[in-house]
């Protein structure tokens, strides 16, 4: 399998996708204070890890805010899709759907087949992208399969080392 993976340094793409009220939004720049951008993708509202690793993200937003790190997170779901995942979720920063598979390609992420009856189309696996105010891509971590995903408390105590915290 080939991937086109973009590379830290290299202008990340602009990134539009729908919000809950279905609105397009470019989530590849913060917005408010923030000056960087942390996108997280994740697989679906049927993947128990990434209801886990979104729940987990959200005891780390507030230092990430502190840093001027915005976050937001993304599936190649449908709305129906987000609106019954945000059941389940207990998270404070913003979700998105309708990342179609050209964009997650253009990722350089990792396609997997339908998984019936749980998902009936093509999605994308979990990536981490942290952009700085440039619009450069800083940092990238991208899996192909919802168990290898960063650890955040590693990730987020090294940003605030490196930003000066």
């Amino acid at each position: 399998m080939s991937t086109n993976k973009i590379v830290p340094g290299s202008e990340f793409p602009k990134l539009c996708v729908f919000d809950s009220n279905d609105n397009l939004v470019d989530i590849s720049r913060p917005t408010g204070e923030a000056k960087m951008q942390m996108i997280i993708i994740y697989r679906h509202r049927n993947c128990p890890k990434c209801t886990e690793h979104l729940n987990n993200l959200s005891k780390f937003r507030q230092r990430l805010l502190d840093i001027k790190i915005d976050v937001a997170a993304v599936s190649c779901g449908g709305k129906g899709d987000l609106q019954d995942h945000l059941t389940r979720l207990e998270v404070n920063f913003p979700l998105y759907y309708g990342l179609n598979l050209d964009q997650a390609r253009d990722l350089g992420l990792h396609i997997s087949p339908p998984e019936p009856p749980k998902v009936e189309h093509e999605f994308s696996e979990p990536g981490l992208f942290v952009i700085y105010p440039n619009g450069q891509l800083g940092l990238v971590s991208i899996s192909n399969n919802p168990i290898l995903r960063p650890d955040l408390n590693v990730l987020v105590s090294t940003l605030e080392k490196v930003l000066g915290k």
